[in-house]
């Protein structure tokens, strides 16, 4: 290939991936804390009572007795069959606000309801933590602190960015490829070193980066491609299509959800449709009126599934007739199966938790990619003045990228670990746990970002490494004072899902004081012209101060 087409792509690459490498920062390292997104809502939830408190057999009296007492809840309400720490109730439902974005949740009321000794319905809205939510949130929107469209399309924009740096870095790295694939050439040259654990975990991982660029992408401009079709295909009646007509007349009169068949009753006709599917929960929707419907979520890990949530059957929730099994894992016709295949390849919904682990890995190589890929950017500025001939003095472009990468980075790691470890800290102390989530992540990632501008990159990157470190040692040390001192505030879970939020969490803060540490070593004993040295970051405070530039001489040998 022409060295001037490899010069050409190589230069879309490095732009396509200085713009968008930071957003893909959050949204990697946030996405593949949300492979894992139910282990982490166990982990934080507060202990209560649980599905337990009602068994399965009363819950048709729950629902009765609850949608007399309290009849919004009819609008839409769940039943959950599983009895885990983060499943406050046997039912649940939540409250939207009006004109609220359809996809934004972050306003949401949230409400349970179980049966007193008396018999008499207990409701009451829940405060339970929602920080694995809000972790998804910063993931789909690229860490942006507004869940709609417009994050949605900024976050579409990105992924079109993404895939444009895969293509081309796939295109620069092609004439090398046989002799660099396998090669991690360690010692003093850093710099390759660097740059050869960027191009294998890129080329190991393409086609999972392929998935995620193109999946993101159909995500966050869905609604329209929707109305495209609407106004293309079916001349604007797309919702009269995919919607029941209610019959004319007087409306009828409320249906008896007394004679509703009993939650067991329509758990066993599903099962009936398949040996391996494990039931998760009832959705009722609108059980008062003549549309009424139940979806019964399902899981199952030998096939496909839409959604982290599962897979779905919509049944009549009075006769027990099944409606639609366009979402029911194992039970899709082809079209629905392809569909489904790509909501299941992004969220890691198949093949169960070595898939998920496997998601969980590459989502963390991810977000390494595109930091190192900032870092190769920056180094190669004193590489490139080195090759004209002229001293090595880095411009300011060069210190203000290198202290965005580090703040944006480091900080997303620091405020995720902290405002997860706040949710038990804060639990009953706090009116709204969801804004103080908010609050936490943002005051530590915006305080990140300028110390970083502040300091600059040398200085900065080792106390922000050491800070990120001890908020994410802060969520097993806040589970060992659950253990230790119970009554002081937080609380300890002994599952195997909530233990293992904590080894995690551990591994992670013992890597960060690696980092921390390798860094420090690196701003003390690295090149003097490199903007990772001290001497370069007093280089850049004189610069700026007005004070005359002091230019260092040019290393000899290989850049480092």
């Amino acid at each position: 290939m022409r060295a001037d087409v490899i010069r050409l792509y190589k230069t879309v690459h490095t732009w396509t991936g200085i713009v968008a490498g930071m957003a893909l920062f959050i949204a990697f390292y946030a996405g593949a804390l949300t492979v894992f997104k139910e282990p982490i809502a166990r982990w934080v939830a507060a202990p209560s009572p649980g599905a337990a408190a009602v068994p399965l057999d009363e819950a048709p009296q729950l629902i009765a007795r609850t949608l007399a007492a309290h009849p919004a809840a009819a609008k839409s309400f769940q039943i959950h069959l599983l009895e885990t720490e983060h499943v406050p109730a046997r039912m649940g439902w939540t409250e939207r606000p009006q004109g609220g974005d359809d996809h934004d949740r972050s306003n949401d009321r949230h409400y349970l309801a179980t049966l007193q000794a008396d018999g008499a319905p207990l409701i009451e809205e829940t405060k339970q933590s929602r920080v694995a939510e809000f972790i998804d949130v910063l993931h789909r929107v690229v860490g942006l602190p507004f869940d709609n469209d417009p994050s949605r399309w900024v976050m579409g924009v990105i992924s079109a960015l993404y895939a444009v740096a895969l293509v081309s870095g796939v295109i620069v790295l092609l004439p090398t490829l046989v002799k660099d694939f396998f090669a991690l050439r360690l010692g003093k040259n850093l710099k390759r070193m660097w740059l050869d654990a960027h191009n294998v975990i890129g080329i190991v991982s393409l086609p999972f980066h392929v998935i995620m660029a193109l999946s993101a992408a159909v995500f966050a401009f869905h609604d329209g491609i929707y109305a495209v079709q609407d106004t293309v295909l079916y001349q604007g009646q797309w919702e009269r299509l995919w919607s029941r007509t209610p019959p004319k007349g007087p409306p009828p009169p409320p249906r008896d959800v007394g004679t509703m068949l009993p939650p067991a009753e329509l758990v066993a006709r599903v099962q009936a449709l398949s040996p391996t599917l494990v039931p998760v929960a009832l959705d009722y929707v609108q059980p008062t009126t003549p549309r009424a419907a139940v979806r019964v979520w399902v899981r199952d890990a030998t096939t496909i599934q839409r959604s982290v949530n599962g897979g779905f059957a919509l049944l009549d929730p009075y006769t027990g007739q099944v409606r639609s099994t366009e979402y029911l894992p194992g039970r899709q016709t082809a079209a629905d199966a392809t569909i489904v295949s790509f909501f299941s390849l992004h969220f890691a919904t198949f093949g169960g938790t070595p898939v998920q682990w496997m998601y969980f890995l590459l989502g963390l190589a991810g977000a390494f990619l595109f930091y190192s890929g900032n870092l190769l950017w920056v180094e190669s500025r004193r590489k490139a003045d080195r090759g004209r001939g002229a001293p090595v003095v880095q411009k300011r472009s060069t210190f203000l990228m290198a202290a965005a990468t580090v703040g944006v980075c480091i900080g997303c790691v620091a405020g995720i670990s902290a405002t997860l470890a706040a949710g038990k800290w804060l639990h009953g102390r706090v009116d709204d746990l969801q804004a103080w989530h908010m609050g936490v992540y943002y005051a530590v990632f915006l305080g990140a970002v300028g110390w970083a501008f502040a300091r600059g990159a040398a200085r900065a990157a080792p106390a922000l490494l050491w800070a990120a470190a001890l908020c994410t040692a802060a969520i097993p040390l806040t589970t060992l004072a659950g253990w230790l001192l119970p009554g002081i505030g937080p609380w300890a879970h002994g599952s195997a899902a909530a233990l293992g939020v904590d080894a995690v969490a551990m591994a992670g803060a013992l890597g960060l004081a690696w980092m921390a540490r390798a860094t420090a070593r690196r701003v003390r004993q690295g090149p003097v012209d490199s903007v990772w040295s001290l001497s370069a970051a007093r280089g850049a405070e004189a610069t700026s101060s007005g004070a005359p530039e002091i230019a260092q001489e040019p290393a000899t040998g290989a850049a480092r």
